[in-house]
């Protein structure tokens, strides 16, 4: 099949807040996961994989968090003198294009005369907080040979969960009849999983019209648009419009995916791994995930360290205890110090005698001697993902707990706290 000009989008400008502290000061494509990785790696992979050449990262949040990692697209080979990758910062214009976007629709008009400019067949758009492996070369392909306007990819998840999504009706020949962005009753068990190819010529025009006519409608009310884009996500007037009006198919992604966007399933995604038989692995030589990292020595388990069913990373030094964790590069725990159920990201140090169960501890936290974060599970049933919210301790960027304090399960402490804060927890 002929290959068309296909160029990938990776909208990474979000705010995160959903993931609280951990996000405060970085972006959340940026986060780390699974120890090595951030979340960006994993759209960027699967482009580098699928044979996307030209791929686009728009930014806007907390930028600097991100470029650093993305290193001009060097880990994924797409450091290259044309094409590879181009970053898309917000910028001021003369015109009403530029500015701060204010949802992925927004976000895709703003650059449309750079896609013009570029003038690709297909736009392949992504989200960069979801864990998951898909050739989107199949996708593609898929797209072409039903003749779509849009291709949705999808997913079944249980339909308590559904209502965070954007729920997707089809009928047997897998068009898509009917969609409900986010309803307040899970409409369908069907969701899009944030990937979407379009027919770019259709979607810059059809965002002109949704465009046009939301300041049609702003100027016939006598609102002042403050600068306010009338556009925001897809799924609010595109998606809707495009089911209506056009072609639209799925895509169905029968194997891992998984939105890591908030605070419960950022932890449940890193207790996957733990499985004794993961659904995602990410060791396949088949089809790496590629990252920027500094290489370092492989982990230190000392002879009085005891470590049950968990990831450990290079750099780490283990003296204590560690049980179902996922410890990044440079993690310490000393002797006499337990570590469960939690996520430790890089550089974090755990001093003898203290605990910490069910808590995300971000860079550079120390945890006192003797110091307890979080508190152990109740004997019996285990938790359901819906509670997980108050279970899960959440420890910003740099803190230093005092030996022998207490920070109480749920809790959340800010990124650099004083220790003040801390002691109010």
């Amino acid at each position: 099949m002929q290959r068309e000009k296909v160029l990938g989008i990776i909208l990474a400008g979000g705010v995160g807040g959903r993931l609280d502290v951990l996000t405060e000061r970085r972006a959340k494509p940026a986060m780390p996961f699974a120890g090595v990785y951030r979340l960006i790696d994993f759209a960027l992979s699967n482009c580098v994989h699928s044979r996307i050449e030209d791929v686009w990262v728009i930014e806007q949040y907390q930028p600097h968090s991100l470029n650093e990692h993305l290193a001009n697209g060097r880990p994924w080979d797409l450091d290259r003198t044309y094409g590879g990758l181009q970053v898309l910062p917000p910028y001021i214009s003369k015109t009403d294009e530029g500015g701060f976007a204010e949802g992925n629709a927004d976000a895709i008009y703003r650059n449309k005369n750079f896609i013009q400019e570029f003038d690709p067949d297909i736009l392949l758009v992504l989200s960069a907080d979801h864990i998951y492996k898909l050739d989107f070369e199949n996708v593609i392909d898929n797209h072409i040979e039903r003749e779509a306007d849009a291709t949705i990819v999808t997913t079944q998840i249980p339909l308590a969960e559904a209502a965070r999504f954007g729920n997707v009706k089809t009928n047997a020949e897998g068009r898509v009849t009917e969609f409900y962005y986010k309803p307040d009753e899970p409409q369908s068990d069907l969701v899009t999983t944030e990937v979407f190819v379009y027919d770019a010529r259709l979607l810059l025009a059809t965002l002109d019209e949704l465009a046009g006519a939301g300041k049609k409608k702003r100027t016939g009310s006598n609102k002042k648009d403050n600068g306010k884009s009338p556009l925001k996500d897809f799924g609010h007037e595109l998606l809707p419009k495009l089911v209506r009006d056009n072609r639209v198919y799925e895509y169905r992604l029968e194997c891992y995916w998984r939105d890591v966007g908030t605070v419960e399933s950022y932890w449940q995604g890193h207790m996957d791994l733990l499985a004794d038989e993961p659904s995602l692995k990410l060791d396949d030589a088949r089809w790496p995930i590629l990252t920027f990292g500094t290489q370092r020595l492989p982990a230190h388990i000392h002879k009085t360290a005891s470590i049950e069913n968990s990831l450990i990373s290079a750099g780490c030094s283990i003296s204590g205890r560690v049980v179902r964790s996922v410890l990044a590069p440079g993690v310490v725990v000393e002797q006499g110090a337990t570590v469960r159920d939690s996520v430790l990201l890089h550089g974090v140090v755990v001093q003898s005698g203290a605990e910490v169960d069910q808590a995300i501890l971000d860079e550079n936290v120390q945890v006192g001697k003797s110091a307890m974060v979080g508190k152990k599970k109740a004997k019996g049933k285990m938790k359901k993902e819906l509670d997980l919210n108050e279970q899960i301790t959440l420890v910003g960027l740099d803190v230093r707990i005092p030996a022998r304090k207490q920070i109480e399960a749920g809790a959340r402490i800010k990124p650099r706290a004083n220790g003040k804060d801390i002691e109010e927890k």
